[in-house]
């Protein structure tokens, strides 16, 4: 039995690897690529318990940037995978719950530690070949960030932990932090491996169970994650990971009196229905299930009349077209005034027209391929619209192609309308879209991007004013969860940036914080008295 308080070791941000020309890592990461590029078509199953499961389901694994490449397969499941994983899950619980929070710990540090060594390509190569991520993109998410999370999370356990309330003379007020009653249901995106891995780790270091569903254009790499955590240690049962059609999974999940939470990542109007799947079912929980989410966004630059154009202009090609603006706190609209306004265009559209486009194997291309054909039709169906209105323009990009990959081109588009459509609705690719306004107007613009849209994840303000900055700091008060001065709206670093809306953009729970470790326990007050009162009757009495 182990008798002491343990300090989780302090850690500092990961390094980012630069990736420059005939570096080792440069040279390893391309060698790792073109070897799970090459190799022979895998079987990745269900991991269910301690078994791997397959079925006679084999859905293909295709890379954005060239769909006819098969990778391989994953099995598809049902609802009786679901019903296992539940029940593996509620199984693995007593146990795992109850191991002493630095054994969970170490595991994930293992994790952590696994990752920036030996799992560091593979986890990088997966996501560039899955999610078409360029070198760094993949890098600074897949590595950097999930290691992170991983260390980081660990520290704010022991911080939780760690807070206890005052006990008066002759008592003793003890607080615990139970996991949660139940398993947690973990549902994760495409474009972030670091925010899949993190909404299953997370619960799970404050010692909850996971049935876990990965988008199923994130399968590939999904198993590396997997991979990860078994090499840690991670006990069988723990986090079940599985492939199964989503209304089927939810008809389960969200009907059984065990379910204990959701953490979500991943479109508003899904997010929505599950809330309300969660709020008929509420008679049917042993509990009242927390709720995590992270959604869209429609999020904002804008530029004050003191901005310096070069600064705008490469936050708006940075913040709109890293990854082909699939991330949730990409840039997708931007507030420019008149006195700068012809200089940062001109600028924008040079950086774009610079940009080379192709496969993330080729370490000189900035973009690359969206995630599916589905996406390509909805991201291309704006442009078309775009291109049939008289309010508005694109003034660079608007093509695309999806002839051997989902390429579309950066496209940047101007109106005149405040309210275009595109300056409005989430897009999740590569197009922004640019209001010009008067200098004279800076406040009333500041509401207008303030009552524009239902979310309220990232936006930036861009000023050598400070009057201007702290004006626009009030206004947009509510208008973002992650607000950036000087700088571009996207990049938030786990312990720097805690990462989350609110609106339309979520529950605002900050991953990469102690907030959002605090939802996945169940706090128990305990009061021992030493020496007990022997005689019902109070002085007042007398």
């Amino acid at each position: 039995m182990a008798n002491g308080i343990f300090n989780i070791p302090y850690p500092a941000t990961e390094e980012v690897l630069s990736f420059g020309p005939d570096s080792t890592e440069r040279e390893n990461l391309q060698a790792k690529y073109k070897e799970m590029y090459d190799q022979a078509p895998i079987d990745i199953p269900m991991y269910i318990g301690n078994k791997e499961v397959t079925t006679n389901d084999k859905r293909p694994m295709s890379p954005p940037h060239d769909h006819q490449k098969v990778l391989g397969y994953f099995n598809y499941g049902d609802a009786s995978h679901v019903n296992k994983a539940i029940d593996a899950a509620l199984d693995a619980r007593p146990k795992w719950a109850a191991m002493p929070w630095h054994q969970r710990a170490a595991i994930f540090l293992k994790a952590a530690d696994l990752l920036a060594g030996p799992f560091r390509d593979e986890m990088n190569a997966a996501t560039m070949i899955a999610q078409s991520k360029n070198a760094f993109q993949a890098e600074v998410d897949a590595a950097c960030e999930l290691i992170d999370f991983l260390k980081f999370n660990a520290v704010y356990m022991q911080q939780i932990y760690t807070e206890q309330p005052d006990s008066n003379d002759g008592l003793w007020n003890r607080l615990e932090y139970r996991g949660l009653e139940g398993f947690i249901f973990a549902v994760t995106p495409f474009n972030f491996t670091s925010i899949c891995a993190n909404l299953c780790a997370a619960p799970a270091m404050m010692g909850n169970v996971i049935v876990w569903k990965p988008a199923e254009t994130q399968m590939y790499s999904a198993q590396v994650i997997i991979k990860l955590f078994k090499a840690a240690g991670l006990p069988d049962g723990v986090i079940n990971l599985i492939s199964v059609d989503g209304p089927i999974a939810g008809d389960v999940v969200f009907k059984h009196k065990d379910f204990a939470g959701l953490h979500f990542t991943g479109s508003t109007g899904v997010f929505r229905h599950l809330w309300k799947e969660i709020g008929i079912n509420i008679e049917k929980y042993r509990s009242y299930p927390k709720i995590v989410g992270e959604t869209g966004g429609k999020d904002f630059i804008i530029a004050h009349e003191s901005a310096i154009a070069e600064e705008v202009a490469t936050a708006i090609s940075r913040g709109a077209f890293e990854f082909q603006g699939q991330k949730c706190s990409a840039a997708s609209r931007a507030y420019i005034p008149s006195n700068i306004f012809d200089e940062v265009i001109s600028l924008v559209k040079s950086d774009v027209n610079s940009f080379k486009t192709g496969s993330p194997e080729d370490f000189g291309n900035f973009i690359n391929a969206v995630i599916d054909e589905r996406a390509f039709d909805k991201i291309a169906g704006f442009i078309d619209f775009v291109k049939e209105q008289n309010d508005a323009e694109i003034v660079v990009g608007g093509g695309y192609n999806k002839s051997e990959g989902y390429f579309i081109e950066p496209t940047v588009v101007v109106t005149t309308n405040p309210k275009f459509r595109t300056m409005c609705e989430e897009i999740f690719g590569p197009v922004i879209t640019i209001l010009k306004y008067e200098p004279s107007q800076f406040e009333e613009t500041l509401h207008l991007v303030d009552e524009s849209s239902e979310y309220a994840l990232t936006g930036a303000i861009l000023s050598t004013d400070r009057y201007a900055i702290e004006t626009a700091t009030q206004i947009l008060e509510h208008a973002a969860g992650n607000f950036y001065i000087n700088d571009k709206p996207t990049g938030a670093v786990v312990s720097q940036q805690p990462f989350g809306g609110s609106r339309g953009s979520g529950t605002n729970d900050k991953a990469g914080s102690y907030m959002n470790l605090l939802r996945w326990v169940s706090p128990r007050t305990i009061k021992e008295t030493f020496v007990p009162a022997k005689d019902y009757r109070y002085p007042f009495l007398g």
